[in-house]
C-alpha cells in the first residue's frame, strides 16, 4: 500500500459550486466536478477523494464540525495517511479551521482550502487551491504545524487567519502575523511554526456561548438577556486592548457571579489584549473582578474556543488551564 497517501474531505462552498449564466446565481454542482480536479495533482502521492458533507458554509454547524473532527481523527489514525484536506466555503471556515486546531491530536497535517471562483467561473481559483493543499499535506515539513489553511499560494496558521475581503481570492489573510509560508512551483517555504494551543478533549459541542461585540455607549440588557437564556458562557469582542463601556459592568458581574465566564477579546484586527487600563471598565479593572483577557483571538474564534472549554469540562477551575497562552 502507498505510505504517502492524502485523504479530500468535501464539505462544499463554492469550490463545489457552478455559476448559472441563466439565473446570475452560484448554487451546488455535481460532485464529479472537484473529483476531476485530482488529474491535476502533479504530487508523487495517492489522494483519496470522500464526499461528507454538501453544504454552504453558513449552514456549517459545531455538531458537523464536532462530526468532521471525529472523521478526521479516523483517518489521520491510519499509517498509510499523510494528511488530510477539507473543502469547505469560505464565510466560516475559519472557525471549523479552528475547532480542528483545538481538538486534533495527530502531528500529521490537517490542511482546510476552498474557492471565492466557483469552477466554471473566469479565473476559477478552487483547483489551484485544492492542488496546493494536496501539496502541503504531503509535505514532510507541514508536520507538527496544527490545522492550516492554504489559499492564494499561501499558507496560513487556523489560529491567525480570518476572512477580510467579501469577494477577492486573496481574502484569507493573518493580520499582524502574515502567512507561515509560501507554496512556489517547486517547493514548499515554511517561515515558522505556530504556536500550539493547549488541546482540548474532544467532545460533543453541547455548550451554549454568546458573542457580543462591544460598542460606545453598548446597552447592558444584551448582557441581561444573555443571562436570563441561561447561556453557559458570553464572548465579548472588547475595545482596544480589552476594555467596556462601565454601564454593562453590572451585569457583566452578575454573570461572573453566577458561574458564567466571560471571555475577552478585542475588536481590533491586530494587537493584543492586556491589563493595562487602570479606570472602571478598563483591562486592568477586569481582570482583577474575573473576566478572562485572551490576547489575541477573533470573536468568533473565542466562541469556538470558550464553547469547547466548556463542553470538556463545566467546572470553571477545570477549565480556566485552557486559556492559557
Amino acid at each position: 500500500m502507498n505510505s504517502n497517501r492524502v485523504v479530500v474531505i468535501n464539505t462544499g462552498g463554492t469550490i463545489a459550486m457552478e455559476e448559472n449564466p441563466t439565473a446570475s446565481g452560484v448554487g451546488n454542482a455535481n460532485p464529479a466536478k472537484l473529483q476531476s480536479i485530482l488529474s491535476l495533482v502533479q504530487t508523487p502521492v495517492q489522494v483519496t477523494m470522500h464526499h461528507f458533507l454538501e453544504k454552504p458554509s453558513p449552514h456549517i454547524t459545531l455538531p458537523d464540525m464536532y462530526r468532521l473532527a471525529l472523521r478526521v481523527q479516523s483517518e489521520l489514525k491510519q499509517d498509510s495517511v499523510t494528511g488530510v484536506v477539507i473543502t469547505h466555503g469560505t464565510d466560516t471556515l475559519e472557525e471549523t479551521a479552528y475547532f480542528l486546531h483545538l481538538t486534533i491530536d495527530s502531528h500529521k497535517p490537517v490542511v482546510l482550502t476552498g474557492a471565492m471562483r466557483s469552477h466554471n467561473e473566469l479565473g476559477a481559483d478552487g483547483p489551484r487551491n485544492l492542488v496546493q493543499s494536496i501539496r502541503v499535506a504531503s509535505d514532510p515539513n507541514a508536520q507538527h504545524r496544527g490545522t492550516l489553511i492554504v489559499f492564494n499560494d499561501e499558507i496560513h496558521s487556523a489560529e491567525a487567519v480570518t476572512k477580510v475581503h467579501t469577494h477577492q481570492t486573496s481574502t484569507f489573510q493573518s493580520p499582524g502575523k502574515g502567512p507561515i509560508g509560501l507554496i512556489a512551483k517547486q517547493k514548499i517555504h515554511f517561515f515558522y511554526s505556530p504556536q500550539h494551543h493547549p488541546l482540548i478533549p474532544l467532545t460533543p459541542p453541547s455548550a451554549d456561548i454568546v458573542l457580543i461585540k462591544a460598542v460606545a455607549d453598548l446597552d447592558e440588557r444584551w448582557i441581561q438577556f444573555a443571562i436570563d437564556q441561561q447561556v453557559d458562557g458570553i464572548v465579548i469582542e472588547a475595545l482596544g486592548q480589552g476594555n467596556l463601556p462601565p454601564k454593562i459592568l453590572p451585569a457583566c458581574q452578575q454573570a461572573i457571579q453566577q458561574n458564567i465566564p466571560i471571555l475577552l477579546v478585542s475588536r481590533c484586527l491586530e494587537g493584543r489584549v492586556e491589563a493595562t487600563y487602570d479606570y472602571e471598565g478598563g483591562g486592568k479593572q477586569l481582570a482583577k473582578q474575573g473576566f478572562i483577557l485572551y490576547p489575541d483571538l477573533q470573536g468568533q474564534k473565542a466562541r469556538i474556543l470558550l464553547t469547547l472549554a466548556r463542553s470538556a469540562q463545566k467546572n470553571l477551575p477545570n477549565y480556566q488551564p485552557f486559556f492559557q497562552k
